[in-house]
């Protein structure tokens, strides 16, 4: 395999030009979705963040961050071959030791499980430390359904990879939730070295604007990927059951994904659905001026697959918007039941009916979610303060003292 590394730094450097590096590592950089990753380390304050990755697909923009990459645009069939070869030998993936290197890192910081297994042959080869951030299907999905390839070919080993990068002491791994560390846990990986360290939000950019909440017409709004987890086709049935009983109400659904064409021949029946397709952020805080409440209700797929802390139902809070959601995480963690949103079971279409048509009819209700949902968010959600807990992780796991 190719170890040598000639692609250069892009991009600008933090304002934190000194302090320890962290070589931040997803195999593409960056797909659309992932701003979580992006703000993440445009966050932090004490270490200096660098992207780094198998190639760099300029989907997302990264913000002025450092980026490194051995490839830029797709893989070619070499490239895949070359890999999936790669992986099989337990070999770093081609050109990465060296681009790792070049960097001079003092730990990778590695999102999802499946990037994980791919940065620990470097990390091992470098020795360096490893932190593993787990966010959902990397650890919630049965391994089995890996191991049967049926999440695709490339992943059909993970779960060996997974459990021997378990067994190494220099990884570190991080959940975004107590109940990804409890499926963590429960997939193996070993109890003492699983901390639990949730993301937050940027808190500067979500605030309450438009028309008070009592004031908005009855509009619920969804956003997310359109995928059997979110469990939008529930959202749609209980739709069905409050256009019945308050004709004037609205569903936005923003997003796209496999289950759109199915949610599309769903919705037909129904009056006052409206899909928006894929949103920017500026759509997104437009829609969420105008909602009277955002539902998420997310289920267990079919693999096993469930949501870790979606973070848009913190964005909603901090906007001001009461939020009804099922996603195991956000549902514990994500809100205060009660007070800045109703939780409910999966796939209980009667009581998300009902916490929804609560909060559609009741004035007053919806009043007192709105107003204490952005201090909630402030107190134990806000992304700098998430950051500044995870850089005494990057302290401990390097061996500095502070």
């Amino acid at each position: 395999m190719d170890d040598s590394a000639t692609v250069s730094l892009s991009g600008s450097d933090q304002s934190v030009a000194s302090g320890p590096r962290v070589a931040i590592y997803r195999t593409q950089i960056l797909p659309f979705s992932e701003t979580f990753v992006r703000d993440q380390a445009l966050a932090l304050r004490r270490w200096r963040p660098i992207l780094v990755g198998e190639r760099e697909i300029k989907a997302l923009p990264v913000e002025g961050l450092p980026v490194q990459t051995a490839f830029v645009g797709g893989a070619t069939l070499k490239q895949r071959a070359t890999g999936m070869l790669g992986r099989k030998l337990g070999l770093p993936p081609p050109r990465m030791t060296g681009v790792v290197r070049h960097v001079a890192p003092r730990l990778i910081h590695a999102h999802f499980g499946f990037d994980g297994v791919e940065a620990w042959p470097i990390a091992r080869r470098l020795r360096l430390p490893l932190l593993v951030t787990l966010h959902g299907s990397d650890i919630t999905t049965r391994m089995e359904w890996f191991a049967q390839g049926r999440a695709g070919r490339r992943w059909q080993g993970y779960p060996a990879r997974l459990a021997r990068m378990a067994r190494d002491q220099a990884v570190t791994f991080i959940a975004i939730s107590e109940n990804i560390r409890r499926a963590a846990i429960a997939s193996g990986l070993p109890e003492s070295r699983v901390i639990v360290q949730l993301i937050g939000i940027n808190i500067s950019r979500f605030s309450p604007t438009g028309a008070a909440i009592a004031e908005r017409r009855p509009k619920i709004l969804f956003l997310g990927r359109l995928v059997e987890k979110k469990g939008c086709l529930y959202l749609l049935e209980a739709f069905e059951r409050i256009r019945a009983r308050m004709p004037q109400a609205e569903l936005i659904i923003g997003g796209d994904g496999p289950e759109r064409a199915m949610l599309t021949q769903r919705a037909s029946s129904i009056s006052g659905v409206r899909f928006v397709g894929t949103f920017t952020r500026e759509l997104a805080t437009t829609l969420l001026a105008e909602a009277r409440v955002f539902c998420l209700p997310s289920v267990t797929a079919e693999s096993g697959d469930a949501e870790g802390l979606p973070l848009v139902i913190l964005e909603a809070q901090a906007s001001g918007v009461p939020v009804v959601t099922s996603a195991r995480g956000g549902a514990t963690e994500g809100i205060r039941d009660g007070e800045t949103g109703f939780s409910f079971a999966e796939r209980d279409v009667d009581a998300l009916t009902e916490r929804l048509m609560a909060l559609l009819i009741d004035d007053g209700l919806a009043t007192r979610f709105s107003a204490a949902a952005p201090g909630f968010i402030a107190e134990n959600h806000d992304l700098f303060q998430r950051t500044a807990q995870l850089e005494l992780l990057y302290d401990r796991a390097a061996g500095i003292r502070t």
